[in-house]
C-alpha cells in the first residue's frame, strides 16, 4: 500500500508530509530522568525550543528558557544560587518565573530590568521530568502518562535512552509495526506475529497482535532468561502495542510492560525512553516478604533487561535513521506498506499535529 495518509493541508493549502508534521504542543513529553538535574542545571530540548531544567533550594524542578534576556547566552552554563539561576557571563540572576531577580552591579539609581523568559509547567513523577511545551492555562486540563509499575513492587524496571537522527514518525511506526522482529536476531523477545486487531479513538490506536514469546518468567530462576539464549522457549503470547499520543505502550503476555516516552527534538531529531518492566506477579511468595526486603530486589535488578534493550535500541536505532536518510535524498519515492496499523498511526499523528 502506498502511504497513502502522508500528507496534510497547511495553512497556504500546500501538503505536508507525514515526515515533516509538527506535534501537538499541549501534551506532556519526559524531557529528562530525574536523575539527570541534581545540582546543576541541564539543557534540554523539545520541538526545536532550548530549555534549561534546575532545581531550587527545595528541590523543586523548574523549566525555563534556556536564554538568558540579557545576551541571549545558554542559562545552563551558569548555577543555582538559592531558589535562583545565574547566568555565566555576567551573573544575572533569573526566578523560577522567568524574571530579572538579581543583578550584583546595578547601580543604586538604576532598577531592576523588565525582562522576563518563558517559564514552563513541570512535573517530577515516576522517575521522569515531564514538561508542557504548550499553553500553560490548559496543562492541568491535560493528564501525563501513568506508569504505575514505577514504583510498583512487583516490577523490574531497565531504562534505554533512543536518540536517533530521525522524525519522530519513524520511531513511531517502528513500535507499533511487530513485523519488524526479523531484524533483532538474538535480541529478539517476540516471534511469528499476527495482526489481529486495530482498536483507534481520537487520542490512541491500539494493534492487538497475536505472537510467541520467548521468555516465560514462572519460576524464581526464569528472570535468568534475560542473561542466557539457550533457557528460552517459544511459546504462544498476545502482544498488544499503543499509540497513545505522543507516547507507546506495550505489553508482551502477563510478563513484561513496555513504554517508550518520545521527546520530539525537531523534525530531524528524536530522544525518548524506553522502559521495560519485568513482572514478579507470579511469585505469590515474593509478596509474603517484608515491604523494604521487596524494595530491596526491585533496587538491586534495577537495569536487569539492560543488554537486551540497548541491543534491540542499537538495531532499531540504525534502520529509522536510514529511513530517515532515504526521505531526504528523495522524498517523492513511494513507500509499500503491508502492516495496516500504520495507516491508522499516521491518522492519529496527523489530527493531533493538526490540533496541536
Amino acid at each position: 500500500m502506498q502511504n497513502n495518509a502522508i500528507k496534510s493541508v497547511s495553512a497556504r493549502g500546500e501538503k505536508t508530509h507525514i515526515r515533516e508534521l509538527g506535534i501537538n504542543l499541549d501534551r506532556w513529553y519526559a524531557i529528562a530522568r530525574t536523575t539527570e538535574v541534581q545540582t546543576q542545571p541541564l539543557a534540554a530540548k523539545i520541538w526545536n525550543r532550548a530549555i534549561v531544567l534546575f532545581r531550587d533550594s527545595s528541590g523543586k524542578i523548574n523549566a525555563l528558557e534556556d536564554r538568558c534576556p540579557h545576551r541571549q547566552v545558554k542559562l545552563s552554563h551558569g548555577q543555582v544560587k538559592g531558589d535562583l539561576i545565574e547566568c555565566a557571563y555576567h551573573g544575572w540572576r533569573l526566578n523560577a518565573r522567568g524574571e530579572c531577580a538579581e543583578v550584583d552591579y546595578l547601580a543604586e539609581n538604576q532598577k531592576l530590568p523588565n525582562c522576563k523568559i518563558r517559564s514552563y509547567p513541570v512535573q517530577e513523577k515516576n522517575g521522569f521530568i515531564w514538561l508542557f511545551p504548550g499553553e500553560e492555562m490548559r496543562a492541568e486540563k491535560i493528564d501525563l502518562l501513568d506508569l504505575p509499575e514505577w514504583e510498583h513492587l512487583n516490577y523490574i524496571a531497565t531504562v534505554s535512552v533512543i536518540d536517533c537522527q530521525a522524525h519522530y514518525s519513524f520511531l513511531i511506526e517502528n513500535l507499533m509495526d511487530m513485523y519488524h522482529g526479523h531484524l533483532h536476531d538474538d535480541w529478539q523477545a517476540w516471534a511469528n506475529p499476527v495482526l489481529d486487531t486495530i482498536e483507534e479513538n481520537e487520542h490512541q490506536v491500539t494493534a492487538r497482535y497475536q505472537a510467541q514469546s520467548y521468555y516465560k518468567i514462572d519460576k524464581i530462576w526464569s528472570i535468568s532468561q534475560l542473561f542466557f539464549k539457550s533457557l528460552r522457549r517459544l511459546h504462544p503470547e498476545p502482544l498488544d502495542v499503543s499509540y497513545v499520543y505522543p507516547h507507546w505502550v506495550s505489553t508482551l503476555g502477563s510478563d513484561f510492560k513496555i513504554y517508550c516516552l518520545v521527546c520530539p527534538v525537531s523534525e530531524t531529531a528524536t530522544r525518548a525512553y524506553l522502559i521495560h518492566f519485568t513482572s514478579l506477579n507470579a511469585f505469590w511468595r515474593l509478596h509474603k516478604l517484608p515491604v523494604w526486603f521487596r524494595k530491596f530486589i526491585k533496587d538491586s535488578c534495577f537495569g536487569a533487561a539492560q543488554k537486551l534493550l540497548d541491543g534491540l535500541v542499537r538495531q532499531d536505532v540504525l534502520m529509522i535513521e536510514e529511513e530517515q536518510q532515504a526521505f531526504l535524498q528523495n522524498s517523492e519515492t513511494k513507500n509499500y506498506e503491508l502492516n495496516r496499523a500504520l495507516g491508522s498511526v499516521q491518522k492519529l499523528m496527523r489530527s493531533q499535529a493538526e490540533n496541536g
